[in-house]
């Protein structure tokens, strides 16, 4: 089993940036495929970012396009998520996932759930 704990939400003004991270422990994340999921006040979790168990493939979710980049370094049990250029629609609660079993970034089926972090853009 693998336990995810997020870290480096905050608050920061519209137009800012901010990097989450995921630190995994008690299994290497190198059979993982990882993503990021975020859920806002009053909707549903939705998908973000996904990457690769290699680090060699990604996916983002339309509105986050050009503007976030999921990376992972294996050596440090870590994924990161870099935020630039952030609205108050980025405005939620940011969540770490990880699955061994569904490889392709196409699914949003997630084994693994940390407890999340909160992000907050004010205008």
């Amino acid at each position: 089993q693998v336990r995810l704990v997020e870290s480096g939400g905050g608050l920061v003004q519209a137009g800012g940036s901010l990097r989450l991270s995921c630190t995994a422990s008690g299994r290497t994340i190198t059979m993982y495929k990882m993503g990021w999921f975020r859920q806002a006040p009053g909707k549903e979790r939705e998908f973000v970012a996904a990457i690769s168990r290699a680090g060699d493939s990604t996916n983002y979710e339309d509105s986050v396009q050009g503007r976030f980049t999921i990376s992972r370094d294996n050596a440090k049990n870590t994924v990161y998520l870099q935020m630039n250029s952030l609205t108050p629609e980025d405005t939620a609660v940011y969540y770490c996932a990880a699955d061994s079993l569904r490889q392709s970034l196409s699914s949003r089926t997630y084994r693994y759930w940390g407890q999340g972090t909160q992000v907050t853009v004010s205008s």
